[in-house]
This record gives C-alpha cells, structure tokens and sequence, in this order.
C-alpha cells in the first residue's frame, strides 16, 4: 500500500488539497496541553504602561516578558 503523501513538503510548499483531505478536515487548531495554557487576568494599569506596551507591538508577549524579568522567573 502506497503512503500518502504528505501535505506540507519539507520546503513548506504545500501541495493540492484533495477530497481525502477534506473528509478528514476539522475546524479550529487543536487545544494546547494544559500545562501550556495562558489565562486571562484582568489588570488596572496606568496609560503610560499601555501605550509602552502596545508600541512593542504584542502586549501579551511584552506583558510575559516584562514581568518574567521583575519576578525573576
């Protein structure tokens, strides 16, 4: 028996989706590992703390940062 091909090469050209593909499809991607969730926190902070971190581009990821490095994490 022939093995499929995969759909993703390894030069990240993909290939033609087909019927096969289709039938096996789902929506959304795959829930994380629980261990690698984030959660939703809510915080008051101050305008001159949002405006920096939205001037970083993503705040979360700035937000993690930052405070991995206050708390020495």
């Amino acid at each position: 028996m022939n093995k499929p091909q995969p759909f993703i090469f390894s030069d990240g050209k993909v290939r033609e989706l087909d019927e096969h593909f289709f039938a096996k499809a789902e929506r959304g991607r795959p829930a994380l590992p629980k261990a690698q969730r984030k959660r939703r926190v809510n915080l008051m902070l101050d305008e001159d703390v949002i405006a920096g971190l939205r001037a970083k581009g993503n705040m979360s990821v700035e937000a993690n940062s930052a405070l991995r490095e206050a708390l020495d994490l």
